[in-house]
């Protein structure tokens, strides 16, 4: 009898256990369930609030430039405060502290690659970008290129659906943004003007080296790549980055037929290399000649958009990679053998010459544009040559993307970068 008594006593004992440990697990398994969903509830709430200020941001950065003149545009605070409050995180419309001028949670500043950082800068004055390599450009807080942009559930935080129990009822939350706008990179499809890519190390000092600037004071000669010591500055190309393009280059029925055409059908890839060839293309050449004496009138310097490519050794083959874009300005095309200097120009852009002798008029010329060869002498006046000079004006920009070197022509679709 003693011994059923204590058989049951210890059950409703082991009994009564299970229930405390039942009733402590099922607190535990609420709580856990209430975190799940609030956290995934925050975790919504936090991607609305980068989505908002990641739109602002790149907004912000798309209209930074004045690209007619270089200036930074003082209304790209307003585009990107817009924008981000276009914007809503879970139905409540996002906050961003900001009224005006260069404060709050819209700024525009300099962003740098080398520290990761992002320094607020109200002046509408960008730096000069020609002469100055990128790890200059990188350092220089003068040099504007990037909108910052916050955005807030602070004032309306975010409500809890659980927490709320434990002593949470509602959860403040920020987001950040940086978008850089840098160089123009990838050009969508008729970004550029002429199936000819200019060599990057004819229009940088120091090629190769980590001080290498743009320099568009100095002005080349492309002579179908007679010359690859002096002269071999660029290349025909198809645009083609299909498949393999190294295989056998371009050809001449394909640059023929875009020159004096739209430019690419197709968007050029960064760091994607690009049929090309460095020799002599006579039928694509006699319709380069004929387009410019039709858009010149031989008397203007004709400004073209171009790819910028590779050329190690001064050497263009049957591939070469795409590094960015620059703008060029042609100032004389040569189509004829002319030994005695009978058609050398009188008159181009600001420039002008009355001399009787042509070897003279060449010469006032060559110093004017200054015109070198590769190896830094003047440039010859020399039969089937193109004399040309990278752009120092601000320029408007093909439809491209950030990410390319600087050849003096900025994007107009940032990246962000935080």
């Amino acid at each position: 009898m003693n011994l059923r008594m204590g058989a049951t006593r210890t059950m409703r004992q082991e009994r009564g256990a299970v229930l405390v440990m039942v009733a402590v697990l099922m607190t535990v398994f609420i709580g856990i369930t209430a975190l799940a969903i609030d956290l995934g509830h925050l975790h919504v709430v936090r991607n609305e609030l980068q989505n908002a200020a990641d739109a602002g941001a790149l907004a912000g950065a798309a209209n930074l430039i004045n690209y007619s003149t270089g200036a930074i545009r003082a209304d790209a605070n307003q585009i990107a405060y817009d924008t981000a409050l276009l914007n809503s995180s879970v139905n409540q419309p996002v906050e961003v502290n900001w009224t005006s001028g260069n404060e709050g949670d819209v700024q525009r500043g300099h962003w740098s690659f080398a520290t990761r950082t992002f320094t607020p800068n109200a002046s509408l004055v960008q730096a000069d970008l020609e002469g100055r390599s990128e790890a200059v450009l990188d350092a220089d807080t003068n040099f504007i290129n990037a909108v910052r942009v916050v955005t807030r559930r602070e004032a309306d935080p975010a409500p809890s659906f659980f927490a709320g129990f434990f002593g949470f009822g509602s959860f403040a939350r920020t987001a950040e943004a940086v978008a850089y706008i840098g160089f123009a990179g990838q050009v969508e499809p008729y970004g550029v003007d002429q199936p000819i890519a200019i060599c990057q190390e004819s229009i940088l000092q120091n090629a190769g080296e980590p001080d290498a600037y743009f320099d568009c004071n100095i002005g080349r000669m492309i002579n179908s790549g007679q010359n690859v010591v002096s002269s071999n500055t660029a290349g025909w190309t198809d645009f083609n980055q299909a498949g393999n393009p190294c295989q056998g280059g371009t050809n001449a029925n394909a640059v023929r037929d875009l020159v004096c055409g739209e430019g690419n059908p197709l968007p050029i890839a960064l760091g994607r290399p690009m049929a090309t060839s460095g020799g002599e293309i006579q039928s694509a050449f006699n319709n380069l000649t004929s387009c410019w004496e039709s858009a010149t009138g031989k008397e203007q310097p004709w400004t073209l958009t171009l790819s910028v490519i590779e050329c190690p050794g001064n050497n263009v083959s049957t591939c070469q990679k795409v590094v960015g874009v620059v703008t060029v300005e042609i100032v004389w095309i040569n189509a004829q053998n002319d030994p005695q200097y009978n058609r050398v120009p009188t008159q181009m852009g600001d420039w002008s010459s009355d001399a009787s002798s042509g070897q003279a008029r060449w010469a006032s010329f060559v110093e004017h544009f200054n015109l070198k060869n590769v190896d830094g002498s003047p440039a010859p006046y020399a039969n089937k040559s193109i004399y040309f000079k990278p752009s120092c004006e601000y320029q408007e920009p093909p439809l491209s993307h950030t990410g390319g070197k600087n050849f003096g022509l900025l994007a107009q679709i940032p990246v962000l970068v935080r």
